[in-house]
């Protein structure tokens, strides 16, 4: 297992390359950024992303609206169990999805106040980027110009593979087959960002792991060689276990273990045929669990900078 944390927040583009600024450089006259309405993820509330939220209305100017979701509302989704659809792995986002929708409409008519005739833009993190995809399909997008997803699972597993369940019983197949395929015009830019925070590893399959020397060299105290494996030793077998664990995340995302991901979402996963792809090296996937300076996610304000000229109209 490696860790891309030695050139941090750098971005790999799929077909154009980011500009780093800061916000002092960035923070415009507010009318130069679109209103933005955020999507939670899958088990996420409203309240993780009151950082992100409070960043980009007083550093950066952007009218932003976060959809009304509790980590409770997600058990609505206990509905989709009596669809035989479920079972089959046939399921579709409505009506078991509708709840969720209707807060995003419900943000969305709230974020068109403050655009004042203007369009948009949409951040959707996790599942709430291709729930935004759907959100598209059913309720229109005259009114949308930019769809940005943060470490979205874009992607249905493929099928057939020993060991991978499709999470999403459906979902994700119906979204690659019946929405609209992301794009990158004047009028409407899909740009989808991945995370690179930790490979996968395979179960059953050593690992390469690359751990730093915890002994101090010149140090004038006596140690065992003894010591020195067994520390040793014991770094490696936690950062293999971890790489395991993390890998079979992967592995039903996308049928693959030893995979780059953000610890939650595979890279390959996160982008779009179509979309500008980015790529970011060290970015972990969620605001629960995440820290600004040794674990940023992909609303930390660090990262913001990365993708927050994106957002300009």
């Amino acid at each position: 297992m490696a860790l891309a944390l030695s050139s941090p927040l750098k971005p790999l583009c799929s077909f154009s390359s980011s500009t780093t600024t800061s916000p002092s450089s960035t923070q415009q006259d507010s009318s130069s950024y679109r209103p933005a309405v955020i999507l939670p993820g899958l088990g996420n509330n409203s309240s993780d992303y009151l950082k992100l939220e409070a960043n980009l209305k007083e550093n950066y100017g952007v009218p932003t609206v976060v959809a009304k979701v509790s980590r409770l509302d997600w058990l609505r989704n206990a509905a989709g169990l009596v669809d035989p659809n479920y079972w089959r792995g046939t399921l579709r986002p409505r009506p078991v999805l509708d709840w969720y929708l209707k807060r995003v409409d419900e943000a969305v008519q709230e974020a068109k106040e403050l655009a004042q005739g203007g369009t948009l833009s949409l951040i959707g993190h996790s599942a709430g980027g291709w729930l935004a995809r759907v959100y598209l399909e059913e309720f229109g997008l005259s009114h949308i110009s930019l769809l940005l997803t943060l470490g979205t699972p874009h992607l249905p597993p493929p099928k057939g593979l020993s060991g991978v369940i499709d999470q999403t019983r459906g979902l994700l197949y119906y979204v690659e087959k019946h929405c609209s395929k992301a794009v990158y015009t004047p009028h409407l830019k899909y740009v989808c960002i991945a995370g690179r925070y930790i490979q996968g590893a395979q179960l059953f399959r050593n690992s390469t792991v690359k751990v730093g020397s915890t002994v101090p060299i010149g140090s004038a105290q006596s140690i065992s060689e003894d010591a020195v494996m067994n520390d040793l030793s014991t770094s490696m077998s936690n950062a293999t276990l971890r790489a395991r664990f993390v890998g079979q995340g992967y592995k039903q995302v996308c049928g693959q273990a030893d995979v780059w991901g953000d610890g939650v979402v595979p890279e390959v996963s996160a982008h779009l045929e179509g979309a500008l792809n980015i790529t970011l090296d060290g970015v972990y996937h969620s605001p629960v669990g995440s820290d600004d300076v040794l674990r940023p996610w992909y609303g930390s304000p660090a990262v913001v900078e990365k993708w927050i000229h994106h957002l300009v109209s």
